[in-house]
């Protein structure tokens, strides 16, 4: 049986389908599980870190350097898909990981907007909420860390050129911006959630169709990558239960 934190993976899988030869930049252990899933199935050309200065194969064999002005570059460069988190996320895709309350008073510090900006603005950002709740997709966030498709719109082509948010994936479903607007939508929910669910646990109106699917099914041989070679601790299940 296919579990709650098992579809997580594969929805995270899937951000990176298509991306080509680009470094994917998970953050957490279910996108660095996904990530690693899909080099090893569907997106054989994605470039993998150590989290520090090498590109590194699947086997943890050093296949190149790293450094941080390159990095940079790929940035800059739009060679990079990015999957964060959000302390808070809107209809938008505007993410805060900065502060929550008043940002000249908060009333509780969080990390920075850290390199959320430029990520947003010159390559792929994807996002990734492993507690789906009305305290992390919001009306408004606090501080706007990571642009939104309403912010890049508005500060016009030299926001919006390279921007794209193409999914968040959190522990009942996944999303798009194909809403009205480039608003969120329900684009799945993972098996044993319903839509109710969902928007109970949303604190905006999220668009979403008349049936909505249920995130794909991992294949036979997708499920013994995860349990037996990329994730064999079974550390997946303690971010996600269910």
């Amino acid at each position: 049986m296919t579990t709650r934190a098992e579809y997580c993976v594969i929805a995270c899988a899937e951000a990176w389908r298509g991306d080509g030869e680009v470094l994917a930049s998970p953050m957490g252990p279910i996108p660095a599980f996904g990530a690693r899933l899909a080099k090893r199935t569907f997106s054989p050309d994605l470039l993998l870190t150590d989290g520090e200065a090498m590109l590194v194969g699947l086997d943890g064999t050093v296949e190149g350097w790293l450094p941080y002005r390159r990095h940079l570059a790929m940035v800059t460069g739009g060679r990079r898909h990015v999957m964060m988190g959000a302390s808070q996320i809107d209809r938008y895709g505007n993410q805060n990981i900065s502060c929550v309350g008043d940002w000249e008073r908060p009333a509780r510090q969080l990390l920075g907007v850290r390199g959320a900006p430029v990520n947003t603005l010159n390559n792929p950002v994807s996002y990734w909420v492993p507690r789906h709740s009305p305290r992390v997709f919001v009306e408004r966030v606090d501080m706007v860390s990571g642009v939104g498709y309403d912010r890049a719109e508005a500060a016009g082509p030299s926001a919006s050129r390279f921007h794209r948010l193409p999914r968040v994936v959190s522990d009942l479903g996944v999303f798009d911006f194909t809403g009205p607007g480039r608003s969120m939508r329900l684009a799945s929910v993972h098996p044993g959630v319903t839509v109710e669910e969902v928007r109970a646990a949303t604190g905006f109106e999220l668009a979403v169709a008349a049936d909505v699917p249920h995130t794909r099914e991992p294949s036979a041989e997708e499920l013994r990558l995860i349990r037996e070679v990329i994730d064999p601790e079974g550390l997946r299940e303690r971010e996600v239960r269910g």
